[in-house]
């Protein structure tokens, strides 16, 4: 199955995002799933101050991974996350029913910049 993960890392250190990532990228590989895009949004104010592992966070680095792999990868993939203490959250769904007509309409990953 095609998923989609969004994960907020706290901010300030690019080289922890492509650490998270390249962790998260490690265990679809192993698991015989595929990559199939990861697109830097960068850091932006959340929606609301969130805790985590006891520090309050305001602003997150964003970033999302796009695979193809089995339940219990994506369930690996989530439970890591859960546990790294540099990440602020993370939540990933499936995309599509799983055929090919209906992924083949999924473009690249964009990112909608708001007008102000």
């Amino acid at each position: 199955m095609l998923y989609e993960m969004i994960g907020i890392v706290r901010p300030g250190n690019l080289a922890e995002v492509k650490e998270i990532v390249l962790t998260a990228g490690q265990i679809i590989l192993r698991q015989g799933g595929v990559v199939r895009d990861i697109k830097n949004w960068g850091v932006f104010m959340l929606p609301r101050a969130t805790s985590r592992h006891q520090v309050r966070y305001t602003r997150g680095h964003y970033f999302v991974l796009r695979y193809d792999a089995g339940v219990s990868t994506h369930e690996a993939v989530r439970s890591t996350l859960a546990v790294d203490p540099r990440v602020i959250r993370a939540a990933g769904v499936k995309l599509g029913d799983g055929k090919l007509e209906t992924l083949s309409r999924l473009g690249p990953i964009n990112w909608k910049k708001m007008e102000v």
